[in-house]
């Protein structure tokens, strides 16, 4: 593994897990850390199940994967947002 394939894995989660997070109603209440961790599981996942389904492998961008990968995104955020304890129930 090279340094920029890890860069290039931290930008591509950094997208999906936005994209999946722009795609949830209201606000979710986990850092950035953890965005950027939901989108690159959630976009390793989404190929699988892409490629499993076999709609992963056309010529050219699969717009298809890519929406399997954000909707997975959406749904991790979805459960993980609901388990992080971030500040909820502190009041000052």
């Amino acid at each position: 593994m090279t340094v920029t394939s890890i860069f290039t894995a931290i930008l591509v989660g950094l997208l999906i897990g936005a994209l999946g997070r722009f795609v949830v109603p209201g606000k979710q209440k986990i850092p950035i850390f953890l965005t950027i961790l939901v989108g690159i599981v959630a976009a390793f996942a989404g190929t699988a199940i892409a490629r499993g389904a076999g709609y992963a492998e056309t010529d050219g961008f699969d717009w298809l994967e890519l929406l399997t990968q954000v909707g997975v995104a959406a749904i991790v955020v979805v459960v993980v947002s609901r388990l992080y304890p971030g500040k909820r129930g502190v009041r000052r």
